[in-house]
């Protein structure tokens, strides 16, 4: 949907219907009784926060005192994000401009993101290039009030997506007066550096209230070589020039080449001797090219306006866009002769054939950056409607619609079809098996480029993905009987809802502009939805509550339709005041990914792979084995498939929840979850070690696994001239087959100390623990334990606690979280839990200003693994940054 079409729907639709948000407005309450809200998950007002399933609640002022940078970082330190996902700054990955969650470790897509209670526009490049997911990193943190975060399967409430769990990101709907927010600061390591401009207002006219917000962040990017554990590479180094001859299988020796070339990368290129000959080769290649935190300029706006137009009715609009501009560097130019055809030629000097290759690098192109990668995102997020009550009853009513709108604009550096030219010379036809013909001058290949040469042989892909979803809801809730022990309150919501997305990839790729083997099509498709649903809350005793959910929804996408009921319930118990007993169980499911459905043939290559087999094969141990983590890795093809089904989720879970006095409370809760009818990409990673134990006889080669992994990867014949044995392809379809499964249990505990002479004290403390985390790929295959797997990067376990002290004009924070331990990168151990400290202090100068000093791992600690070599620390679960530490001033202006 184009932007402009959007608005105009936004603004045309005040009386569409929209999913009932976490902030509705609810009836004024009697004096002197607590107001009800509506809380993540479920639709019915109430007046605690305590219900039948936890919820977790991160307020604004978290954000600021724990050290926070923005709503992502809050989220993705919390405890019940348990997954490893491969982030902005993880380096080479289909989306190095967005940032998500994975919580209980049950992936991306199985968490449902909420902005208001609505739903927003999927990131359009699909994670990992198989599934959908929604991006965190465009939410301004100057207007967040609080995010609600509900563990456990509730599409019984909202529909599709929420398996693993909801997060709700509520945003100010009243501000008063203006207040101005300067924030900048750096790293002591170096480089990294980052600053924010925020302006947020509001103003009550009347019956009109309104609230606006604009914010401007920089984050300047860090590159590998800046820090000095990951300056170089360790193990074999990258070969940087290179002649092979193929039907020999050995490097043609470059005598005194690699002398020609030693400036280069910054005079790290040496002879280096393998097995199979010499080459030119440098230790420097990776670090110099890789970028270990993105370059980021965000700029965001927000606004929202109420009117009340009557007693019983308010209008509300809101609207928040985002433009963000990202860089990242994560590979320089590489050449290797034909590698669109045979990946040899026939060198009529020397009458072999031949495989030459040439690294290029920072100083011929001008500057490493001559070579980053960049993305332009813009996303809309609006919604219109009206709340209040129906005249003459006590029931409250909201109904409005709602549009998301995502465009990401990627701009690739590639090789340009002339590069085999501009090294070999002319071609001079084929020999009779069809091979390319050269009479090349080895001169050329060791002659350092210029930026201006290296001007002719790059150019720039351009690519454009798009995503957008629209929703109309209309929601109703009240009493319908006054039972004895309270009223029976029901809720009902009706939803119908339409999405979309394409990829659009520069159509001279299929043209033959570029030095590139892969086609890249478009792919894009749309589908429709429809739900109906109802709650009810029946007070069973004055000590017993229960609440009962079902919802229908029915998808309609590919000439097809796919219904999915679900039903949510749970029971909470005060056998005293001070004490609640809870339990909860609820069925959910997840429509297919719209990429899995409408995927076109996709291809392309893993960022790096490791060939177990060849490593089998050769006897040599995979930390030093030389097809191991090898970059850039095998390459892919991708079908999409109209034929699959919803994902099936179940969950469960009892809790206890302790509060004695104001000044303590704790809970205590376990959880448990499980998908069946997965559907799923198989990993590569997993597929070749399944092949190389298939292929070694450490498994039996007919069982299902065996047989699927064997089907899925095609290798070049041992005896070819190029490439022999190695890996051609491996083929990832999804498809309705997997089944995970994973339970543990959450602990959380506060307690506030009031003193007459100093201030007040707050300590906090939560805690997360998977006790179970179970998969199988297809039916009869045998169960996997990935809890207590070397293939498993999720945390097994987590903490946070920190301690506050508020007094006179001081607020001062301690946080604290410990990350449980992790496999190393070689999988043979386990590296240690880590504990990494924030610090924070907030001064109150005036009643209008105040000035904030954030340090963030205070002892500057840095996670090791060298158990693989390069990088040397365990990329995507802890950070090489360091210490940081920013200087925050907030001015307010008005009353």
């Amino acid at each position: 949907m184009k932007t402009k079409n959007l608005i105009a729907v936004a603004v045309c639709s005040p009386f569409c219907g929209m999913p009932l948000l976490a902030q509705g407005q609810a009836d004024t309450p009697p004096e002197g009784a607590a107001p009800s809200v509506v809380i993540t998950g479920s639709r019915i007002p109430r007046t605690s926060i305590e219900g039948p399933s936890a919820v977790t609640v991160i307020t604004a002022e978290d954000i600021t005192r724990q050290g926070y940078r923005n709503v992502f970082d809050a989220l993705n330190n919390q405890v019940q994000n348990s997954g490893f996902v491969q982030g902005a700054d993880f380096g080479n990955t289909f989306t190095p401009s967005a940032n998500t969650i994975s919580l209980r470790g049950l992936g991306p897509n199985h968490t449902l993101v909420l902005l208001n209670g609505r739903r927003l526009a999927d990131f359009p490049i699909a994670y990992e290039g198989t599934v959908n997911f929604t991006n965190l990193a465009n939410i301004p943190s100057t207007v967040v009030e609080r995010i609600e975060i509900l563990s456990g399967g509730a599409s019984a409430i909202y529909g599709s997506d929420a398996i693993a769990g909801v997060v709700n990101i509520i945003l100010k709907k009243q501000h008063s007066g203006f207040d101005a927010n300067l924030k900048a600061g750096g790293t002591t390591r170096g480089g990294g550096a980052d600053r924010r401009v925020q302006f947020t207002g509001g103003q009550q006219f009347g019956k009109l209230d309104t609230v606006f917000a604009f914010e401007v962040s920089e984050r300047q990017p860090l590159a590998a070589y800046q820090r000095d554990f990951m300056a170089t590479r360790d193990g074999t180094p990258t070969n940087v020039l290179s002649r092979r001859n193929v039907s020999a299988g050995r490097y043609v020796d470059p005598g005194g080449t690699c002398d020609a070339i030693g400036g280069l990368f910054d005079g790290s290129v040496v002879r280096y001797a393998a097995r199979t000959g010499a080459y030119c080769a440098s230790p420097k290649v990776g670090p110099t090219y890789w970028t270990v935190q993105t370059r980021n300029l965000s700029k965001n706006a927000y606004g929202s306006a109420t009117y009340a137009l009557s007693e019983d009715t308010t209008l509300f609009a809101d609207v928040l866009a985002g433009h963000n501009g990202t860089q990242n560097n994560t590979r320089g130019l590489s050449w290797t002769s034909q590698s669109t055809a045979s990946g040899y030629f026939l060198n009529r000097n020397t009458g072999n054939y031949e495989a030459w290759t040439r690294y290029i690098s920072p100083e011929e192109m001008g500057g490493v950056e001559q070579f980053n990668r960049a993305w332009t995102d813009r996303a809309l997020a609006a919604s219109v409607g009206a709340r209040g009550r129906i005249p003459g009853t006590g029931w409250k009513y909201e109904a409005g619609y709602s549009a998301s709108w995502y465009k990401s604009e990627n701009h690739v550096p590639r090789a340009l079809a002339n590069i085999d030219g501009f090294f070999l010379g002319p071609r001079l036809g084929t020999d009779e098996d069809g091979v390319a013909i050269y009479t090349p001058d080895p001169a050329r290949l060791a002659t350092p480029l210029t930026p201006v040469e290296f001007g002719v042989i790059k150019g720039l892909s351009h690519s454009e993905d798009e995503s957008w979803t629209n929703t109309l809801s209309a929601t109703l809730n009240g009493t319908l009987y006054e039972l004895p022990a309270g009223p029976l309150q029901l809720a009902v919501v009706a939803e119908a809802g339409r999405q979309g997305f394409s990829n659009v990839p520069d159509p001279r790729i299929n043209e033959g502009y570029f030095n590139v083997t892969t086609r890249s099509d478009v792919t894009e498709g749309t589908r429709t939805r429809y739900a109906a649903g109802a709650e009810v809350n029946v007070p069973v005793l004055k000590t017993l509550n229960a609440t009962l959910a079902g919802r229908y929804d029915r998808y309609k996408f590919a000439g097809r339709t796919s219904g999915k009921s679900t039903y949510a319930s749970g029971l909470e118990w005060r056998p005293a005041k001070e004490l609640l007993l809870r339990a909860n169980r609820a069925t959910s499911f997840r429509a297919p990914d719209m990429n899995y459905i409408y995927k076109a043939r996709g291809t392309g290559y893993y960022s790096s792979t490791t060939d177990y087999y060849r490593c089998g094969l050769a006897g040599q141990p995979l930390d030093t084995c030389d097809y191991a983590n090898v970059s850039p890795g095998a390459d892919y093809v991708q079908n999409g498939s109209r034929d699959l089904k919803p994902e099936r989720g179940r969950s469960y879970g009892a809790g206890i929840v302790w509060s004695p006095s104001s000044a303590f409370d704790a809970s205590a809760d376990y959880w448990n979850i499980r998908i069946d009818d997965l559907v799923t990409n198989l990993s590569a990673d997993r597929l070749l070690r399944d092949e190389a134990a298939c292929r070694l006889g450490a498994a039996d080669i007919n069982i299902p696994s065996c047989v699927d992994a064997l089907a899925r990867i095609t290798r070049y014949p041992a005896d070819s001239l190029v490439r022999p044995g190695e890996i051609r392809e491996i083929r990832v379809n999804p498809i309705n087959a997997a089944q995970l499964g994973s339970s543990g249990f959450d602990v959380s505990a506060k307690y506030a100390l009031r003193t007459a002479a100093h201030g007040v004290f707050t300590v906090r403390g939560n805690y997360s623990k998977t006790v179970t985390r179970r998969s199988r790929q297809f039916a009869g295959d045998p169960v996997s334990d990935e809890l207590h797997s070397f293939e498993s990067a999720d945390w097994p376990d987590k903490l946070t606690a920190s301690v506050n002290w508020n007094v006179g004009p001081w607020a001062t924070t301690v946080f604290a979280t410990r990350y449980g331990k992790i496999p190393n990168a070689a999988w043979t151990d386990y590296l240690s839990p880590t504990t990494l400290v924030n610090v924070s202090a907030v001064y109150r100068v005036t009643d209008r200003l105040t000035v904030s000093l954030i340090v963030n791992n205070v002892a500057n600690r840095i996670k090791s693994d060298t158990t693989a070599g390069w990088p040397n620390y365990p990329v995507g679960s802890y950070s090489p940054v360091g210490r940081t530490g920013w200087i925050e001033l907030n001015y307010h202006f008005g009353s």
